[in-house]
């Protein structure tokens, strides 16, 4: 069976709004020097973006659950696009902040929306995939938006980065509104947040979540400056390694799709946090040998992307009626994750303990695996009795 290939537009506007995100690792010197403020107040403009993130993700469908998707996901991609030119045009740090909150608002209807459309158009049997292609869009920000970012910010200036962003978005609603047809409107009720919550299986693979991502984060945000200080890369190399590195990720996620489709769920789940957590700390191992820490940043790269679709697809294979919750809050614990990990790099990094990255990512990445078993074995058992 062939995927419907609007799923691909989606996961091009979530590609967009992903490079919105990441773009920030890869530019981030190049900001620090030109607003003349310090790599860690620089980095805090991932964690902005991913904590407004957060907050903003389960609000989508309580505020959107009477609309049309393909409204919200169109609305949602034309404030990306004002935001992005207001993040071109900033004048300084306040400015620029304020512009990534917009941009994070606009990012989390368009990710939440798009999951939820491909879910739709893609059909039970192909779900675990259709996710997969989703987060695809949102790796593959790392293979072209981040080294092209960095390509374009040492050639025209970081501002000229936000003003691609802009016009590939406005392409992207453009494509949209031509070929997107109407999607699914929610019955009128809210999503079931609170059955969600009360289950002990669903929040320990939401936590999963939280705690792989938050130890990907951790070393990944403060990635160039870890390359070139501690692994010993040439300004010249660090390109390609972004290239590398972005490669793999979109192998991982689609990856992730095909193994929530092929393999049961928890299974899934388990093997991808165990993976995880001995890529990240063979990172550390390998920094005497080049080659060889290129490949472990690839393997931990492609493994690093598979979490999502395959905590989704355990979610929505758990509480099918609540899958709209599940994902919403999904998304929210992901970017919860990212600006836990951030935060927590960017205090190692100001305080140049940069050398220990990897080991606080793989402390968190202990307790995703411990989280994992959790999960599959808890089965969907209340935390709190409901009245």
């Amino acid at each position: 069976m062939v995927l419907n290939f609007r799923i691909f537009l989606l996961a091009l506007a979530t590609f967009v709004t992903g490079t919105a995100e990441n773009i920030i690792v890869g530019i981030l010197p190049d900001i620090s020097s030109g607003l003349g403020i310090s790599r860690g107040l620089a980095g805090q403009l991932t964690s902005a973006f991913s904590v407004t993130f957060a907050v903003a993700a389960p609000a989508v469908l309580l505020l959107t659950n009477r609309f049309e998707r393909r409204l919200v996901f169109l609305g949602a991609m034309g404030v990306f696009v004002a935001a992005s030119l207001l993040a071109a045009s900033s004048p300084g740090y306040a400015f620029l902040f304020a512009a990534r909150i917009g941009m994070a608002l606009a990012s989390a209807a368009v990710c939440v929306v798009a999951t939820m459309m491909a879910t739709e158009l893609a059909g039970p049997e192909m779900r675990g995939r259709a996710i997969g292609v989703i987060f695809m869009g949102i790796s593959g920000s790392l293979v072209l938006g981040v080294p092209a970012g960095m390509f374009v910010s040492g050639h025209l200036g970081w501002r000229s980065v936000f003003l691609l962003l802009a016009l590939l978005a406005a392409l992207v609603l453009v494509l949209s509104w031509v070929v997107m047809s109407r999607t699914g409107i929610s019955a009128g009720k809210a999503p079931g947040y609170r059955k969600h919550l009360s289950s002990w299986n669903l929040v320990a693979a939401q936590l999963v979540s939280v705690t792989m991502i938050g130890g990907h984060f951790t070393l990944f945000a403060y990635l160039a400056p870890y390359l070139l200080d501690i692994a010993g890369f040439a300004q010249g190399e660090l390109f390609l390694a972004f290239l590398a590195f972005g490669i793999s990720g979109v192998t991982g996620g689609h990856l992730g799709g095909r193994l929530a489709d092929l393999f049961s769920p928890g299974k899934a789940l388990v093997i991808t946090t165990v993976a995880y957590l001995a890529a990240l700390a063979a990172i550390p191992a390998a920094l005497e040998q080049p080659v060889i820490q290129v490949v472990v940043l690839m393997v931990w790269g492609c493994i690093s992307w598979m979490i999502s679709p395959v905590v989704q697809g355990f979610l929505i294979a758990e509480d099918p009626e609540g899958s709209e919750a599940g994902i919403g809050l999904n998304f929210s614990a992901m970017h919860i994750g990212v600006g836990l990990g951030t935060a927590l790099g960017g205090v190692a990094v100001d305080w140049d303990l940069l050398e220990t990255l990897p080991w606080l990512g793989a402390g968190l990445a202990v307790l995703a695996v411990g989280l994992s078993v959790v999960a599959t074995r808890s089965r969907i058992r209340p935390v709190c009795s409901m009245p």
